[in-house]
């Protein structure tokens, strides 16, 4: 070691006993009180700068200030509050930018806890900073408060330190206590030392170290300090109602996050033993997250404002949080910290994502979390499970994150070591979607990409029962309190509308392959939407998303198969008979075929109150939150037609609005138009110019290979990116965004994201039809974009579709895609300025002229 990287600490004395300090040194010292720490500081300070040595002092601390503005100190003000990761950027960037051989003191990090609340965060921060500091050859002063941290925090600073030490006053003398000293030794380094001015006595007899440790406190391990504060908030059970609402407050910054709308309606009808009863099920510490608190809050809504109507309807839930501190822990201690850092910070936002989803999937927990995880698989035993994202965003006002991050079913069979590892995994899972382009996209296109998205984690029993070797509710979807899609004027658009799915939801949710949802309006639940009689099993369910036991996995299973069952129920409350495909058969000669149903839920709606409760509480939830509301259920039923809503989760539903209403132009001449429909949109009412139309033409598109067909779903994207800013309508053949080319153009909402207008068009002929998505993920997106929607049904009544007026006009692929020649073929791009969409809820008129 060279001389010049030996570090006084300004006391003479102890230098001589702990042969200095080096360049890389962090030290860490244990107080009763930030004024003894001052007492360190302060020639630790003056000794930098004498020896001309740059000093930077961290800011944070509600205690005193260890230097004023005239010391000659430079000072940051950092502002904690905001949370660990916004802290521990911010105090990453300034030590790079500080550079190299720079002298720190921080203040005292105990002081941490009075925003984060947790010692596991203030060791996570300790642990992500130190290595920095250490590699820029620097040296830090840190402090803790004696006996107000766990052991564990304390172990884990010890762990990563270079020095840890303890500093006393006893009889009005300081003694330091040197605990570690990193790659130094002497035989009497580890003593006791007397500090008197610049000199160090070594208190080496038996009997004055006796008789000074005997006078020290040492305290007993207490428990994390997030702990103590929900233990002691138990007390206050027993206290004044005032008592309890200021107790209760203080818990909900803790679990629920800082002042906002959400913040104020869970004040309003929380109790603090509600919240007492939340935190009991939480792994971890940290926030619980958007989708978390909107099911609680919720449940809770539908309780103190049901005046009973909902309590024999709802099916009561026994949900566990995994904390937000638990996803940052799992980063920090598998070493990916500087990683996360790097991928927050501008140009590294998508170059560093890929990697960081990788290490994500590939991490271990400590093992105190591991603990806890297997005491909460014990508790569900085998029942199957489902492990949601409830990231700290989500599921709020102004942004749902629909469907961007990972939810995972968890089978939960085989022997508990098989059960831990498949839910480890689904945490994995979970965590690593928040790397996912599409959430990536989101968070960038919103404004959010600088914010903490801490992900928190809901596990939910799932809903349903056993039928033979498979698990599934008997229905499922998602409800929204507005009806904006509709296709009727007589449609009541406050009445709400269901997306309703049997089996398993995730049918209800994404777009599938040859299925259709039912789409439900609550003001008459037995309204079709627009097709021919003879469509009506075309345009169903035939598919059921099911867990099986047997494989330990999500299955898809036939209606058919499924209803051929024992579903402990009257199948037929769900399901008609297909009738008139049974005549077709026997006409052709097959006389032994087994009868087949469609899924209709005729009798659902014709003999159970299940669609009026389902109206009744999306209008309650809406009222409450002074906001449509869009929510997520399941529901159960039994063979008198009684039946259990699982509310599996409820959020602020983004609408645009109606709008004024629009004049729209009489239509002369037939040929004058692109398109002429009586409903099929959603948007509101709009007059909004077109300065482009990008087509894709149905018949050249379909002979496509499929390879091809996701090529040119990557030209659309270029085309989105290259008409950025101008109004731009994009047609197409069946369903945009589908995951399989066979039904449409298989696009990425983030392909799309800067259209004004989508349409979809209908190609009957090839089995190509637009989806009525309303509901749907992709439904959230167009809305929350502010897109307007069109499902152009051609060839129907009161449909007028001259696709001629887009064809005859000079096609711009080749301009705005000079590289893309070989697909001008399909994809026609014309300039339509003076061209415009009128639309009007009222009448449900749609004119594009």
């Amino acid at each position: 070691m060279g001389i010049n990287d030996r570090v006084g600490t300004g006391l003479k004395g102890f230098d001589q006993i702990i042969d200095h300090l080096r360049l890389g040194d962090n030290v860490v010292w244990q107080v009763d009180s930030v004024s003894d720490y001052k007492k360190l500081a302060d020639p630790f300070a003056g000794q930098a700068r004498s020896d001309n040595r740059r000093l930077v002092y961290i800011r944070f601390g509600t205690h005193e200030q260890l230097f004023e503005e005239s010391s000659g100190v430079k000072i940051y003000y950092i502002d904690s509050s905001k949370g660990f990761e916004s802290f521990a950027t911010e105090v990453h960037n300034l030590i790079r930018n500080e550079g190299k051989k720079v002298f720190y003191v921080f203040d005292c990090l105990t002081d941490l806890l009075k925003h984060w609340y947790s010692d596991l965060m203030i060791g996570n921060f300790f642990k992500v900073t130190c290595p920095y500091l250490y590699e820029l050859d620097t040296v830090a002063y840190f402090a803790i408060m004696r006996n107000y941290h766990t052991y564990s925090t304390i172990a884990g600073i010890r762990e990563t330190t270079q020095l840890l030490l303890d500093l006393y006053q006893v009889n009005n003398k300081f003694y330091i206590h040197p605990l570690k000293v990193w790659q130094r030794y002497s035989p009497t380094m580890f003593f006791p030392h007397l500090i008197a001015g610049q000199e160090a006595v070594s208190i080496t007899a038996s009997t004055e170290a006796a008789e000074l440790f005997s006078s020290i406190n040492r305290g007993e391990d207490r428990p994390d300090h997030w702990n103590i504060i929900f233990n002691r908030a138990k007390d206050v059970l027993k206290q004044p109602h005032q008592e309890q609402e200021e107790a209760k407050k203080l818990l909900m910054f803790m679990l629920i996050g800082n002042q906002s709308r959400m913040f104020d309606l869970c004040n309003r009808y929380f109790t603090l033993q509600d919240i007492l009863l939340i935190a009991s099920r939480e792994v971890g510490t940290g926030f619980i997250g958007g989708k978390s608190v909107g099911m609680l809050l919720a449940r809770k809504i539908l309780e103190k404002e049901g005046s009973g109507r909902f309590t024999a309807y709802v099916e009561p839930h026994d949900s566990y949080y995994i904390g937000s501190d638990v996803f940052y822990t799992y980063i920090v201690q598998n070493g990916w910290w500087r990683l996360r850092t790097k991928q927050k910070a501008g140009e590294g936002y998508y170059k560093y994502a890929p990697e960081l989803k990788d290490k994500l999937l590939r991490g271990k927990f400590p093992k105190n979390i591991q603990e806890q995880f297997i005491q909460m698989l014990e508790y569900f035993g085998q029942s199957p499970i489902i492990v949601r994202s409830s990231s700290l965003l989500e599921d709020n006002f102004g942004n749902a994150f629909a469907g961007k991050y990972e939810s995972v079913f968890c089978v939960n069979q085989g022997t508990p070591e098989e059960r831990y590892e498949a839910f480890e995994e689904a945490i994995r899972t979970v965590y690593a979607s928040t790397m996912n382009e599409d959430a990536l996209a989101y968070r960038m296109n919103r404004g959010l990409s600088e914010r903490d998205e801490q992900m928190a984690i809901l596990v939910q029993r799932v809903s349903g029962d056993q039928y033979g070797e498979d698990f599934f509710p008997h229905v499922a979807g998602v409800g929204n309190s507005s009806n904006l899609y509709v296709w009727d004027q007589n449609i009541d658009m406050d009445a709400g509308m269901l997306r309703l799915v049997f089996g398993l939801g995730t049918r209800a949710v994404d777009r599938t392959e040859g299925d259709y949802p039912r789409i439900v309006c609550l003001d008459n639940p037995q309204r079709l939407p627009p097709m021919n009689i003879e469509d009506q099993k075309k345009f169903s369910q035939h598919s059921v998303d099911v867990l099986s036991l047997k494989e330990n996995m999500l299955v898809v299973k036939t209606l058919e198969d499924i209803l051929s069952g024992n579903i402990k129920v009257d199948r037929e409350l769900f399901a008609s008979p297909d009738y008139q495909n049974a005549a077709r058969l026997r006409e052709l000669g097959y006389t032994h075929t087994k009868l087949q149903y469609v899924l209709d839920y005729k009798k659902l709606f014709a003999r159970s109150e299940f669609h009026s409760v389902m109206k009744d509480m999306l209008a309650l939830l809406s009222k409450v939150y002074d906001y449509p509301v869009d929510i997520e259920y399941t529901a159960n039923f039994t063979k008198d037609n009684r039946f259990k809503i699982n509310l599996l989760q409820c959020r602020p539903l983004q609408t645009r609005g109606l709008g004024k209403s629009v004049d729209i132009p009489e239509l002369e001449d037939e040929r004058a138009c692109l398109f002429y429909s009586r409903g099929n949109f959603m948007g509101g009412n709009v007059r909004l110019p077109i300065d482009y139309v990008v087509f894709i033409k149905a018949r050249e598109y379909l002979e496509l290979n499929e390879q091809d067909k996701y090529s040119i779903a990557r030209q659309v994207g270029q085309l989105n990116r290259e008409l950025a800013g101008k109004n731009v309508m994009l047609m197409g053949p069946g369903r945009w965004g589908s995951t399989t080319p066979s039904l449409g153009v298989p696009v990425h909402f983030t392909e799309l994201c800067n259209m004004s207008v989508i349409c979809e068009v209908a190609a009957k002929q090839a089995g190509l039809m637009p989806e009525l998505s309303y509901g749907s993920h992709f439904f959230q997106d167009l809305v929350e974009a502010g897109i307007f929607y069109v499902a152009l049904f051609d060839g129907n009544k009161d449909v007028i579709f001259n696709p001629e007026k887009i064809l005859g006009r000079e096609n711009l692929m080749v301009e705005l895609l000079p590289q893309s020649g070989q697909f001008s073929g399909v994809i026609h791009v014309a300039e339509t300025k003076g061209m415009e969409i009128f639309s009007d809820i009222v009448s449900q008129t749609l004119l594009c002229i």
